[in-house]
């Protein structure tokens, strides 16, 4: 599955900061801990599942606002590998498919999803952060955690936890990646999915 929607770098120089909520739901946790983002949404929770692991309603959210995802492929189980594209916006720096590629780890079904999560080319291949324009310190291969739980009546908490990388230079180079507001944009975009049903 995704997990990386890291903003491409010079995000913020193109005037592209204003994303709506972007502070909305971000908790950044200690480099002890990793980087915790906790969004509720107003869907229940069987709904939110679905919005993260069904191809075509993948489609409908993933990348920050002005991208599209125009191929996901996920071979949901364990063991199985997911490949996303992010498209920019047209006539940007960014009109071009972007691919981030992982594996399950561990799959529990409307509750759970652990992957990796990694830069790829087209076919789920690995390739170093740097050549998408990301720091040399960025990590090679991140471990998700994703969280479905109960919030209330039709209402679930989605929690997306990066897990703590090897080094701090690796923690600094994931926050400086523009995670924060490719994910908050992103999932502005989940929740109005999800919300207008």
């Amino acid at each position: 599955m995704i997990l990386k929607i890291s903003c491409p770098i010079g995000w913020k120089e193109k005037g592209m900061e204003k994303i709506p909520g972007f502070l909305k739901g971000l908790t950044y946790m200690s480099d002890k801990n990793g980087i915790l983002i906790e969004r509720v949404i107003d869907a229940p929770r069987e709904a939110v599942w679905r919005a993260w692991t069904e191809p075509e309603l993948i489609k409908k959210w993933w990348g920050p606002e002005g991208f599209s995802a125009p191929r996901i492929n996920v071979d949901l189980k364990v063991g199985g590998r997911y490949v996303f594209a992010m498209h920019g916006p047209p006539g940007s720096e960014w009109d071009k498919d972007m691919y981030s590629a992982g594996v399950y780890k561990e799959i529990v079904p409307h509750s759970k999803l652990v992957v990796t999560d990694y830069f790829s080319d087209e076919k789920g291949e690995m390739k170093e952060p740097a050549e998408f324009g990301q720091d040399p310190d960025f990590p090679k291969v991140s471990t998700v955690t994703v969280l479905f739980e109960d919030a209330g009546k039709g209402k679930t908490k989605l929690t997306i936890r990066y897990h703590e990388p090897g080094t701090k230079k690796q923690m600094d180079a994931m926050i400086k990646s523009g995670m924060k507001e490719g994910w908050n944009s992103s999932l502005d975009k989940l929740k109005k999915f999800l919300e207008m049903k």
